[in-house]
C-alpha cells in the first residue's frame, strides 16, 4: 500500500494544486490543523507567491481581525506606517509575532513597489474583531461607517442618527469587552436598550450605504466604498454577536460560533468580488462539512463553517485544500498510529507532499481507519470521512520546533 500511496503524491506547488481543480477558483482555501506553527505559514507564503506569479491571484486573506487588517493592507499597497508598527497593531490572535507573517508582509510590500494599484497584492484579515475571551466594541466600525458616508457628502437629512447619538448609545467600551461576559450572559450588554437601538441604527446606516453606492463611488473611490461596506458588515456582525452573548438558552455558544463564521464568509465573498484570493485559516473554518468543537462544560457543538457557506454560494468557484500533520513533538503530538489517516501518510518518506483527496478517498475504500486522537487540545486531526469533500490534501510529516 505504501508504494501505491507514494505514486499518488505530488510536490506542494501552485501548479500541482491547480491540476487537481476543475478551474481557477475565486476562493482557494488553504486550511491548517493547528495555529502557531510557522512551517505551515511558510507553505502558505510559497503557495501564495506562486499563485501571484503564475495564476494572477492578488489577495491573501488570513484568520485575523478584518479591521486591523486594513492597516496591513495600507502598508503593503502604499507604504503607510512601518513594518514594525504594522506587525504590532495590524494583526489579532498574536499573529503579528510570527516570523512567517512578517515575511509575507515584507514580500508583499516589495512586490508592490512601482506597480499600478490594479496590479498590487492585497492583504486582508477576514475574521471578525473577536477573541476567544471577548468581542470588541462596535464603536470603531459604526463611527467609521458614519464617517465614510459623511465624507462623501451624503445628504445629512438621510442619516438615521448623528455621531453624538452613536457615542451616547455606545457608552464606555469596557462594557462591551468585559471578558466575564463570555461565560456569564448576565454580564453582556448585548440585549440592553442601547444595544437594541444600535442594531436598528446599524441596519439603517448599511441601508443608506447601499442606496448611496453610486454617489459614494463617484464622490470618493471604489476602495472607499468597499471599506465602508466592511465597516457596515462588521458593525452589524458585532452587534449580532453581542446580542447572542447575552442569550441564556442552551444554543448560545452554537449561535456565537455560527455568527463568527458568517462574518468570515461575508468577508470572503466580498473580497472574492474584487479578485481571486487565497484564504488561510484553520481547517474547521474552511471545510465543507459541519464543524464541531467541545468548549468548557458544553456538549459537542456543531455549526456551519465559513467554508461551507462560501462553497454553497460559489459552487466550484470555491476550492478547499486541507492540511494534515504527522508530528508536533514540541507539543506532545508524536508519531501517529498506523491505523489512522495520518499514520498511513507518515509512513511515506517525503517530508511534505500533496494528494488528490478524492482519489485518496477512493483508494482507501473501506479500509478501517479510525480518527486520530490528539493529546494536545491545539491540534485537530483530519477526519478521514471528510476526504470526499476536500479538493486536495497537503501533508507535512514532521513539524519542527518554533524558530
Amino acid at each position: 500500500m505504501t508504494t501505491d500511496l507514494k505514486s499518488m503524491t505530488r510536490s506542494v506547488t501552485a501548479a500541482s494544486v491547480m491540476e487537481l481543480l476543475p478551474g481557477r477558483p475565486r476562493v482557494l482555501a488553504l486550511g491548517e490543523p493547528t495555529h502557531g506553527e510557522d512551517v505551515l505559514l511558510d507553505v502558505r507564503n510559497e503557495l501564495f507567491r506562486q499563485l501571484v506569479e503564475q495564476e494572477g491571484y492578488r489577495t491573501v486573506a488570513i484568520e485575523s481581525d478584518c479591521l486591523r487588517g486594513l492597516r496591513v493592507d495600507d502598508y503593503v499597497t502604499s507604504g503607510t506606517g512601518t513594518l514594525d508598527d504594522v506587525m504590532r497593531r495590524g494583526f489579532s490572535h498574536g499573529l503579528g509575532a510570527s516570523t512567517a507573517n512578517r515575511e509575507l508582509v515584507r514580500w508583499a510590500r516589495e512586490f508592490n513597489e512601482e506597480r499600478p494599484a490594479d496590479d498590487q497584492v492585497r492583504l486582508a484579515g477576514f475574521d471578525g474583531p473577536l477573541e476567544i475571551s471577548h468581542a470588541e466594541s462596535p464603536r470603531k466600525a459604526l463611527t467609521a461607517l458614519h464617517a465614510c458616508l459623511t465624507s462623501a457628502a451624503v445628504d445629512a437629512g438621510l442619516f438615521p442618527c448623528t455621531p453624538e447619538t452613536l457615542d451616547r448609545l455606545l457608552g464606555d467600551d469596557d462594557r462591551w469587552t468585559d471578558p466575564a461576559a463570555m461565560r456569564d450572559p448576565a454580564r453582556s450588554v448585548g440585549r440592553s436598550t442601547e444595544a437594541d437601538r444600535l442594531r436598528v441604527l446599524a441596519d439603517d446606516l448599511v441601508a443608506l450605504l447601499d442606496a448611496q453606492a453610486p454617489h459614494l463611488v463617484a464622490a470618493t473611490s471604489r476602495d472607499v466604498w468597499e471599506r465602508a461596506r466592511l465597516y457596515g458588515r462588521t458593525a452589524v456582525g458585532l452587534l449580532r454577536y453581542h446580542y447572542w452573548m447575552a442569550d441564556t438558552s442552551p444554543s448560545r455558544m452554537t449561535r456565537l460560533l455560527g455568527v463568527r463564521d458568517q462574518m468570515m464568509a461575508d468577508n470572503l465573498l466580498a473580497l472574492a468580488e474584487r479578485s481571486p484570493l487565497l484564504a488561510h485559516a484553520h481547517n474547521s473554518h474552511l471545510q465543507r462539512e459541519k464543524s464541531t468543537i467541545r468548549m468548557w462544560d458544553h456538549p459537542l457543538l456543531e455549526w456551519w463553517s465559513a467554508g461551507a457557506l462560501v462553497s454553497t454560494h460559489l459552487g466550484e468557484q470555491y476550492a478547499f485544500v486541507a492540511t494534515a500533520l504527522g508530528t508536533i513533538r514540541h507539543q506532545g503530538v508524536d508519531t501517529p498510529p498506523q491505523d489512522t489517516l495520518e499514520g498511513l501518510l507518515h509512513a511515506l518518506s517525503e517530508g511534505r507532499f500533496l494528494l488528490d483527496a478524492g482519489r485518496l478517498s477512493t483508494f482507501l475504500g473501506d479500509l478501517p481507519l479510525r480518527p486520530r486522537e490528539s493529546p494536545w487540545f491545539g491540534y485537530a486531526p483530519l477526519d478521514p470521512t471528510h476526504l470526499p469533500r476536500i479538493n486536495a490534501l497537503v501533508f507535512l510529516k514532521d513539524t519542527p520546533a518554533p524558530r
